[in-house]
C-alpha cells in the first residue's frame, strides 16, 4: 500500500496522541470525529483496514518515543479511542456504499424486467453486472411454498451452487416478488436447467418456468413474462412437471388470443352441462381426465378414483347432453378445445 497514501488517513493522529497521552484524558468529540471522517475517506478510496490499522499501530510506537516514561499506559487507551473511531467510519462508509450498490443493482433489474428504462443506457448498465445485451437471452423463474428474497438461505444456496459450477458465465441471478430468477445467454441452456434442479430441490418440490431465448434487453423482458405466464398456464391447467417450456405452451396463448371467440366456444359446447347432476365442473373435470390420459378409460377412471362403468356413464351423459361424443374422433377435437378453453378462462367460476 502506498505510503503517501497511509500518512494521508493518520494525519493529525500523532498529535492526538501525543496530547492524551500526556495527561491520560480521553479523547475529545471533535477528535473522535475526526478519525471516523478519516476512516470515511479512507474507505471511498478503496484502501484495505488492514495496512491502515498497522500504520495507527507504527505512529503510536513512535509516539510512545516521545511521552514522558509510564505514560504507556494512557498511550493505548487512547489508540484503542482513535482506532476504533477510524474504524467505525470506515466501516460505515462500506456499509453506506453496499446500500447504494444494492438499491442500484435492485433499480437494474427491475428496469430490466420491466423494460421501463431507455434499452441504450439499459445495455450500458448491464455490463457493471455481468451481462451483455447485445446478445439474445433467456430467464428462468422458480416458484416454492414461500416467498424469496435476495438474503434468503434458499437464494444465497442457489447463487452459489449456479455460479461456481459455470464460473465466468454472463449469468445473472437474483429475486423478484418473492420468485427465484436466473438471466442467462441464450445459447447456454445447460445453466438454465442447472438453475432449475437447484431451485427445484433447494424450495422443496417448487416450480420452474423457463422463458425462449430472445434478443436484447427487450429480449430479455419477453423471456421474462412468458416465464411468468408459463407458471400461471400451469396453475390453471394443472400441468405436470416440476419444469415448464414456454416454448411447448405456445398453443395456448394462441387459443385465448380472441377471449370472446374462446368464450362463445365454450359456452355453446359446455353450457348444456349445467343441466347435469353435479354440475358442468364435475363433467369438466371428467372430460380433463379423459383427455389428459389419452382418451384411455381405464387410465382416466384411475386418475379420477372411478371405476370404468362410472366413467363411461359419465362420457354418455356428457354426448347426451352436448351432442358431442368425447370418443368420437370428429368431435373430440372440439370438446378439447373447450375444455381447455374453460380451464384458461376460469369457466364455469361460481354456479347458481
Amino acid at each position: 500500500m502506498d505510503r503517501a497514501a497511509l500518512d494521508e488517513h493518520v494525519a493529525g493522529y500523532t498529535e492526538i496522541l501525543l496530547s492524551a497521552g500526556a495527561t491520560g484524558r480521553r479523547l475529545t468529540r471533535d477528535e473522535l470525529e475526526s478519525r471516523k471522517e478519516h476512516g470515511r475517506r479512507a474507505a471511498e478510496a478503496g484502501l484495505a483496514l488492514r495496512g491502515l490499522v498497522r500504520q495507527h499501530l507504527v505512529v503510536a510506537r513512535e509516539a510512545l518515543s516521545e511521552l514522558p516514561r509510564g505514560s504507556g499506559a494512557a498511550l493505548l487507551a487512547s489508540v484503542e479511542q482513535a482506532v476504533d473511531a477510524f474504524a467505525e467510519g470506515y466501516e460505515r462508509s462500506q456499509h453506506h456504499a453496499v446500500r447504494r450498490e444494492e438499491a442500484a443493482r435492485r433499480e437494474f433489474i427491475d428496469d430490466l424486467l420491466y423494460g421501463r428504462s431507455d434499452l441504450g443506457r439499459l445495455a450500458e448498465r448491464a455490463v457493471r453486472f455481468g451481462l451483455s445485451l447485445s446478445q439474445a437471452h433467456a430467464v428462468a423463474v422458480a416458484t416454492g411454498p414461500e416467498p424469496y428474497g435476495d438474503g434468503y438461505p434458499v437464494a444465497r444456496g442457489i447463487e452459489t451452487a449456479v455460479l461456481s459450477r459455470f464460473v465466468g458465465r454472463q449469468i445473472l441471478l437474483t429475486t423478484k416478488d418473492g420468485r427465484l430468477i436466473c438471466v442467462a445467454p441464450g445459447d447456454q441452456p445447460e445453466v438454465l436447467a442447472y438453475f432449475a434442479k437447484q431451485a427445484y430441490a433447494a424450495t422443496d418440490g417448487g416450480r420452474v418456468a423457463i422463458g425462449r431465448s430472445h434478443l436484447g434487453a427487450g429480449g430479455v423482458v419477453h423471456s421474462y413474462e412468458e416465464a411468468l405466464n408459463a407458471l400461471d398456464l400451469a396453475e390453471r391447467m394443472e400441468l405436470d412437471g416440476p419444469v415448464l417450456h414456454a416454448a411447448d405452451l405456445l398453443v395456448y396463448p394462441v387459443l385465448t388470443r380472441d377471449r370472446q371467440a374462446m368464450a362463445d366456444l365454450v359456452e355453446s359446447v359446455l353450457g348444456p352441462l349445467r343441466k347435469g347432476r353435479g354440475g358442468s365442473q364435475l363433467f369438466i373435470d371428467t372430460l380433463a381426465a379423459y383427455f389428459d390420459s389419452g382418451c384411455v378409460a381405464t387410465e382416466a377412471a384411475r386418475r379420477l378414483s372411478l371405476s370404468v362403468r362410472a366413467l363411461t356413464y359419465r362420457l354418455e351423459r356428457i354426448h347426451s347432453l352436448t351432442g358431442a361424443d368425447p370418443a368420437d374422433p370428429r368431435t373430440r377435437y372440439t370438446l378439447q378445445t373447450a375444455v381447455i378453453g374453460a380451464r384458461l378462462l376460469g369457466w364455469p367460476g361460481q354456479e347458481e
